[in-house]
């Protein structure tokens, strides 16, 4: 559904400013420079708002950096929200907002609290995010959890910068994930019935959910078991592919193709279930599962390489299909049929960005993990060579995950089964501290998940410290009765002192932050600013009572403390988190 939302007063302040600097840069270079920021400056006492300008024009205009920013001063013209503009450092114009302008800001928002922090530049445009996307092969761990919370939670702000946004689910059901899977369940059933077999192969899937599964099979798949007969015995035990692929050719030539592809998708479906049910315990919903299986069934998978054919970007070696990738910026070049005629996983791949093409979005978005980094430039240059736009794909690597308990990090394995899922996580530290905490990184960098602190009641723990900033706003705002909306910005007049203007110069901010967040594809913006307006308040209020008899100043304290609560129910709502009224 598209988002449709009036440009609030809170962003039109930075937009005010940037109006101004690019007047001034138009007058004096007769042209916009991308390189000219307006920012708001890390020390408060420079003012609200800092443009570069003038450093970055000085060897433009073959003028010192000082006295161009005196000539780009003299072209900000007054206005009723500005106080002053100052020269500082090596040439930074600094603004000085009157703190009327962030009276009537805070005043907008209350007045306005469903556009609060929304904007209108994503108009309407169609975005899928696919993300997440797990092969079926076994539960969802916390890795999984980082791409799943940061994919939920940029989609929200896309929704909330009028984006439409649909969230996609990829299932990589074939192929030999899926075969080793079949194989796993074939073998633990035959632990289970006492049954002779070989050893379990070392590269199996070990985990317990694989027992668990083959446990509850019919028992009328016994019987087709004991068909399966004396098992090879690999003439290299340490070879693991090849001990598997042996393993996998016996038990589909046994049961037949069929069944053993019968087999091994009831196992990946019953994994799924677990998946979705699991997204949906952290709050997520998918709109799209896209199968694999079903992308080969339809001949999608085959039109794909014959578009790659009609381009000219195949050839023939050593019985295989390759593409050229090599020469459109890979590294070297990728096969796309084997030497038995089976599709690769890039081969489908590839079809299945064609099927997300022909279905109309004006942009992509693919969360993978880190591991994926080798796969992006032969995608893209797949969907070059298949004539498509390929600029209308984005994909954003998440970094991997730790997991910290006492201070030791948990060792995970997940072939292996060794790993805490992502339900044992939420269970344990539930939901909403899970996906905050997902989110308290930049995705290129690393992220240590420190369960202890996740379920802490303390200062440290994030999410907890700005609910209870919900909470403590919630009992003040009860403890005053029934609290107006202001009438005009007349009304915050009373809330005059530096912490009380500093508290509105950081609400003010959050429109900017859902900004920025959004085009940059950066949660953690949103929760490192949560973070800061929820320890902004909490130092207020242990200094300041709201509660006054002065009746103007105690009016204009609620005021501002009950648009500090919208704005952080707002944020944590974007974020997919509650904001409780008591805790």
């Amino acid at each position: 559904m598209q988002v449709r939302c009036r440009e609030n007063m809170t962003s039109m302040l930075k937009r005010q400013v940037e109006s101004w600097v690019a007047q001034a840069v138009q007058a004096l270079c007769g042209s916009a420079h991308a390189a000219v920021l307006v920012e708001r400056p890390k020390n408060p006492a420079h003012g609200d708002y800092a443009t570069n300008a003038a450093l970055v024009l000085a060897a433009k205009l073959r003028c010192p950096p000082r006295e161009l920013a005196e000539r780009l001063r003299l072209q900000i013209p007054p206005g009723d929200i500005l106080e002053r503009v100052e020269i500082a450092g090596p040439g930074f114009l600094n603004f000085h907002l009157q703190t009327a302008a962030f009276h009537a800001a805070v005043t907008d928002m209350l007045q306005h609290p469903e556009g609060c922090g929304q904007h209108q530049f994503g108009q309407g445009r169609k975005v899928l995010v696919e993300f997440v996307s797990a092969n079926p092969t076994g539960p969802l761990h916390v890795g999984h959890g980082r791409g799943a919370a940061h994919g939920d939670i940029l989609a929200r702000l896309l929704e909330a910068c009028g984006y439409q946004v649909e969230r996609e689910y990829y299932i990589n059901d074939s192929g030999r994930q899926a075969d080793i899977l079949g194989l796993s369940i074939i073998l633990r059933r035959l632990e289970h019935t006492a049954c002779p077999g070989p050893a379990f192969p070392r590269a199996a899937y070990h985990g317990d959910y694989v027992r668990e599964y083959a446990a509850t099979l019919p028992t009328a798949l016994d019987g087709l078991l004991d068909t399966l007969g004396d098992w090879p015995t690999p003439p290299d035990p340490d070879a693991a592919d090849h001990c598997l692929d042996m393993l996998i050719a016996h038990a589909r030539q046994g049961l037949g193709a069929t069944a053993f592809e019968r087999l091994t998708r009831s196992g990946t479906e019953h994994i799924l279930q677990d998946i979705r049910a699991d997204l949906a315990e952290m709050g997520i919903t998918m709109d799209h599962w896209v199968y694999e299986s079903e992308l080969r069934r339809t001949a999608q998978v085959s039109r794909g390489i014959e578009r790659l054919e009609q381009a000219g970007q195949l050839y023939h070696k050593d019985g295989a299909v390759w593409f050229r990738s090599s020469a459109l910026g890979d590294t070297k070049d990728r096969v796309v049929l084997r030497d038995n005629g089976t599709p690769t996983y890039f081969a489908a791949d590839l079809a299945y960005h064609l099927h997300k093409y022909q279905r109309g979005y004006d942009h992509i978005i693919n969360i993978w993990g880190a591991d994926h980094h080798g796969y992006v430039r032969r995608l893209q240059a797949a969907l070059q060579a298949s004539g498509v736009d390929a600029t209308r794909l984005e994909i954003q690597l998440m970094q991997f995950v730790s997991l910290c308990r006492n201070r030791q990090r948990v060792p995970m394995s997940t072939r292996q089964g060794n790993y805490i899922t992502l339900r044992e996580l939420c269970r344990e530290v539930g939901p909403a501290p899970a996906r905050f905490i997902y989110i308290t990184r930049n995705s290129d960098q690393h992220l240590d998940f420190d369960l202890e602190l996740a379920k802490s009641g303390s200062r440290d723990n994030a999410v907890y410290y700005i609910q209870y900033a919900c909470a403590r706003i919630c009992s003040i705002l009860h403890k005053a009765g029934a609290v107006p909306i202001p009438a005009s910005p007349a009304e915050l007049q009373a809330a005059d002192s530096p912490a009380e203007r500093a508290l509105m110069v950081e609400l003010v901010q959050y429109p900017e932050i859902i900004e920025a967040a959004t085009r940059q594809r950066e949660p953690q913006l949103l929760a490192s600013y949560l973070q800061t307006l929820a320890g902004a308040f909490h130092a207020y209020y242990n200094l300041q009572s709201v509660l006054v008899d002065d009746p103007a100043v105690r009016r204009a304290r609620l005021y501002l403390v009950q648009a500090i609560r919208q704005v952080l129910g707002n944020g944590l709502g974007l974020a997919g988190i509650d904001a409780p009224e008591r805790m």
